[in-house]
């Protein structure tokens, strides 16, 4: 750290990504991606004349990929901002609708960004502790006065709210932004989608990483009424116009466009969660719900800790909380067949070791 660093931000603990192993050494669980490449109709639409026009500025209004957005959800364009990944449209709502005197609400334990940001923006956040179950106390986010951000489904808990619960928290803040954060929503969860006309109050962030299969293509997009997307607009005109490039701004559209070739992905991973729950349990394991492309999980006989090392060894990532709260559980992505096969295999392994 230099002398120079403002001492507000001398105190930032930044967010730490999942392990990025640069090699294929590792069966990687651990960040959530999609095992699936992206739509045949983006690889298309990426050719060389593409290619060839990237020493031009991309469109500052992002209009095509809006245009594409709001067809597929049956909104106007103006219902839409689009980001540099889910994260940057998290930044921007951060910035726009909270600061040291408009505090922000949201769960203890959720995506580790959030306080990250609170911290960044000076935004006072206010911690509400998650139940036993690591289910969210619905009643204790109701009339808070501030700022509301949730995550639903959850992370790391994989745990969805209904829609009724959600409306619960929106109706009753209505003074205030709520914001649903549904990256991993395509899963099983209750979008918020259908509460869109009734609360001007409501914004829903998504991302393109997930049930897209873009995580390198850093795209992500919110939906709300044509006020709040203006308000994200004015804050993205004056630190970012430029946000997305071209040819994620492409391979945005055609994987917005391709509805079969995302609903195919999106079974196969479902179908794949629901088995490895399954064999988990078999196996010992305690298991949260899951409306997401990930498990929350309690291994047997071991800690989370140790299970994470212990699969790390055998060449397979998963991610490690080492929080009080959490660290008798680890976060497994979903991967393809044999990855889960292969981490099955593994974990049954591991405890064999442990049990001899």
């Amino acid at each position: 750290m230099s002398d120079f660093l403002r001492p507000a931000l001398q105190a930032l603990e930044p967010y730490i990504p999942g392990e990025q192993p640069q090699t294929k050494g590792y069966i990687k669980l651990n960040t959530n991606e999609s095992p699936f490449p992206p739509s045949p109709k983006v690889l298309d639409a990426l050719d060389r004349e593409q290619v060839s026009q990237l020493n031009l500025y991309s469109d500052p209004t992002n209009m095509p990929l809006k245009r594409a957005i709001a067809e597929y959800y049956g909104l106007k364009r103006e219902q839409v901002f689009v980001g540099n990944g889910s994260d940057e449209v998290l930044a921007f709502s951060f910035l726009a609708f909270a600061d040291e005197e408009h505090p922000a609400t949201m769960p203890e334990i959720s995506y580790g960004f959030y306080p990250v940001f609170a911290k960044l923006f000076q935004v006072k956040p206010h911690f509400i502790p998650l139940n036993d179950d690591f289910t969210v106390p619905v009643e204790k986010f109701c009339g808070v006065g501030t700022t509301v951000v949730l995550a639903n489904p959850n992370a790391p808990t994989a745990i969805g709210l209904s829609l009724e619960d959600v409306e619960k928290i929106v109706s009753s803040n209505r003074e205030h932004v709520v914001l649903i954060d549904e990256a991993y929503v395509d899963f099983d969860g209750e979008t918020a989608l259908p509460l869109l006309k009734e609360y001007p109050n409501l914004l829903i962030v998504r991302t393109f990483s997930k049930s897209r299969n873009l995580a390198g293509a850093r795209l992500g997009y919110a939906l709300a009424g044509e006020a709040l997307i203006n308000d994200l607009e004015r804050v993205r005109g004056s630190f970012h116009p430029y946000n997305i490039n071209r040819l994620s701004m492409l391979a945005g559209i055609e994987a917005m466009k391709d509805s079969d070739y995302f609903a195919r992905c999106r079974r196969q991973i479902v179908l794949q969660r629901t088995e490895t729950a399954e064999e988990l349990e078999k196996l010992g394991f305690q298991l949260t719900r899951s409306s997401a492309n990930f498990l929350f999980v309690k291994p047997p006989l071991l800690s989370g800790g140790e299970y994470y090392q212990r699969l790390k060894e055998k060449g397979v990532l998963v991610r490690y909380f080492d929080s009080p709260k959490l660290r008798e559980y680890v976060r497994v992505s979903i991967g393809s067949k044999e990855q889960m096969r292969q981490f099955l295999l593994k974990t049954r392994e591991i405890l064999l070791e442990v049990r001899s």
